[in-house]
């Protein structure tokens, strides 16, 4: 009659183990399949770039030796451009880093190219309106851009499109 109690009381701890266990692994399994999406949403975010015609990736920036193209377009990225990316261009809540290695290693063409054309199906507008000049300008400010140092802006981006998506 000992051994039946003693059998419900094995079951008891290895249950409580077994629970003990999962829960204390879940987050860690949570956080690398975030970790997965946020990357897989990041590289959406620059699958554009691979669609920008040969030609228009070749296009130079008239205005690379101008000395007032990067402030100037400092200037019309905070008026145009920063409300979706951040001020520090690192992303924000409705658009990518564009400190990203992605964006700092592509040609000003491309940038250029994607800035007139914009990525609407992601939210990015036309900006074909805007004079090419100040495109150029907008993408010699870019192009000053260190790489980014941190990871968080991109991070709480891509966690509010995974959120959003899977609406």
């Amino acid at each position: 009659m000992k051994t039946a109690p003693r059998c419900s009381h094995i079951a008891w701890l290895l249950t409580v183990g077994f629970l003990t266990f999962v829960v204390r692994t879940a987050p860690a399994q949570s956080d690398n399949s975030v970790a997965k999406e946020n990357d897989h949403l990041h590289h959406q975010h620059f699958a554009e770039f691979g669609k920008v015609p040969e030609k228009a990736r070749a296009r130079l920036n008239p205005l690379v030796s101008d000395p007032d193209a990067v402030a100037a377009g400092g200037k019309l990225f905070a008026q145009h451009c920063a409300e979706c990316h951040g001020s520090t261009a690192e992303g924000g809540r409705k658009a990518p880093n564009l400190r990203a290695e992605e964006v700092q290693n592509a040609t000003p063409g491309t940038l250029f190219w994607i800035l007139t054309n914009g990525v609407v199906r992601r939210g990015m507008p036309v900006w074909s309106k805007l004079p090419e000049a100040e495109r150029w300008q907008v993408v010699s400010f870019l192009k000053s851009l260190p790489l980014s140092t941190t990871v968080g802006a991109a991070e709480v981006h891509a966690h509010k499109h995974a959120s959003r998506d899977s609406k």
